[in-house]
This record gives structure tokens, sequence and C-alpha cells, in this order.
């Protein structure tokens, strides 16, 4: 203890406090590294900031310019599917129009050709049913000649004698039928 007595008598510098001209020397040297930083190395990081700063907006503006455009052409390509599928819908009900309007024509043209047919179906049936009436009342005729000239024994070559047996026998037939009707 003596020691730090004896220190303090002698009127020691206090540790803490540096001498005035190492002071003096350490703010100039301080100054002059401030300075060259301040003028060289401070406008570099500076620039170098700046040149961020602009490229990050300059990215966020064209990120957002971007995502317009995307969301109009994303908007557009939603309108044309709409029209799209409108369309699409529209063919197919057009086509479904037609498609009914075909078979109504084709059911129109299938009973058209039904009736002719059965028109002249009929027609034939008619017509054959002359010719098998006049062959039929030929052939009775001449049957009912042959037998009326062997029940009388002489021959009924006159036509006109042969027309009128034949006729009035037919007739009696036609009676005969209509009353057992």
């Amino acid at each position: 203890m003596s020691h730090l007595v004896q220190l303090a008598a002698e009127g020691a510098e206090n540790p803490l406090i540096p001498p005035i001209p190492e002071l003096v020397i350490g703010l100039i040297a301080f100054v002059i590294v401030f300075g060259f930083l301040a003028k060289k190395l401070l406008p570099n990081i500076n620039k170098v900031l700046e040149q961020r700063r602009e490229a990050i907006e300059g990215g966020i503006e064209k990120a957002e310019a971007a995502q317009t455009e995307a969301q109009s052409v994303l908007e557009q390509y939603r309108a044309q599917l709409a029209e799209a599928r409108h369309e699409a819908a529209r063919l197919r009900q057009e086509a479904q129009e037609q498609g009914a309007e075909l078979i109504a024509e084709m059911r129109a043209e299938g009973q058209r050709q039904r009736e002719e047919i059965v028109t002249a179906g009929h027609a034939q049936i008619a017509a054959d049913r002359k010719v098998a009436a006049a062959t039929l009342r030929q052939d009775v005729g001449r049957l009912a000649t042959e037998l009326a000239g062997k029940l009388v024994g002489e021959s009924l070559a006159d036509s006109a004698r042969q027309s009128r047996v034949i006729d009035r026998f037919l007739d009696e037939l036609e009676e005969k039928a209509e009353a057992t009707r």
C-alpha cells in the first residue's frame, strides 16, 4: 500500500486519460483517415447503394408491369375462352337444330315415299284386280259357253249371243254373292 500512496503522492498520471500529445496525434490521424474515407470510399459506397436501390426499384416496377400485363393477358384469354365456349355452345345448338330439322325432313320424305308406295300399290292392286276380273270373266264366259253348248246340244258360236249369255251368267253370280254377304 505504501507503493500506491507513493504513486498518488507523486501525482502520477491517470491511466484512463492519455497524454495530450498522443491525444492530438490520434485526433489528427483520425481526421485524416475519416477525410480519406469520406472523399474516396463514401462516394463509391453511396454510388453502389444508389445502383442497388435503383435496380431494386426498377425490378419492382418491372415486376409490377409484368404482373399487370400478365393480368391483362389472362383477362383476354378468359374472355376469348368464354367467347369460344359460347360459340361452341351456339354451334352445338345449331347442329342439334339442323339435326332435328333433317330428321323431320327425312321423316316427312319417308312418309311421302310410303304414301306414294301405298298409293302405287293400291293402284297396282286395282289394275291387277281389273285384269284378273277381265281374265276371269273371259274364262268363265268361255267355260259357260262350252257348258251351255253341251247342255243345249248346239254350238253357241255367235259372239253377240255369247256375250249376252256370259253377262247374264256373271250378273247372276254377283247377285248370289251379294245376297250371301
